[in-house]
């Protein structure tokens, strides 16, 4: 029952949904473009990904400097299904995955880089 509670906590913000969405349509993204695509404080989105990784919903990896996240590989099958249709209409989710276009076109460095000086990265 803990586990179902805490993937039931993870779901309950619309950050965490989003993230979840946003894994679901590639294999991995790396915590800068989370964060670009969120556009929150990196701490906040630390914070997030915690709260995903504790229920066992994404695992991260570490490459060198960069931290990639992906859903696990016991991602419910159920939640999965029921996701992908209750989100498919969201406007919010398709909003995310054009910005997240703009953003994996952005050398990672460079992404790394405005975040720092809190500019976005958009295609000029």
């Amino acid at each position: 029952m803990e586990q179902t509670l805490n993937i039931a906590k993870a779901l309950a913000d619309g950050s965490r949904m989003r993230v979840i969405a946003a894994l679901m349509s590639r294999d991995e993204l790396c915590v800068c473009q989370i964060t670009e695509m969120l556009q929150l404080a990196p701490a906040t989105v630390s914070r997030h990904m915690t709260i995903l990784q504790h229920a066992r919903l994404v695992q991260s990896r570490k490459e060198g400097r960069w931290v990639f996240y992906r859903l696990t590989a016991a991602f419910p099958d159920l939640l999965y299904q029921w996701l992908a249709g209750a989100l498919a209409d969201s406007a919010e989710i398709r909003a995310d995955r054009g910005r997240l276009q703009t953003i994996l076109a952005c050398d990672p460095d460079d992404l790394c880089r405005r975040q720092k000086n809190r500019k976005s990265c958009r295609k000029s």
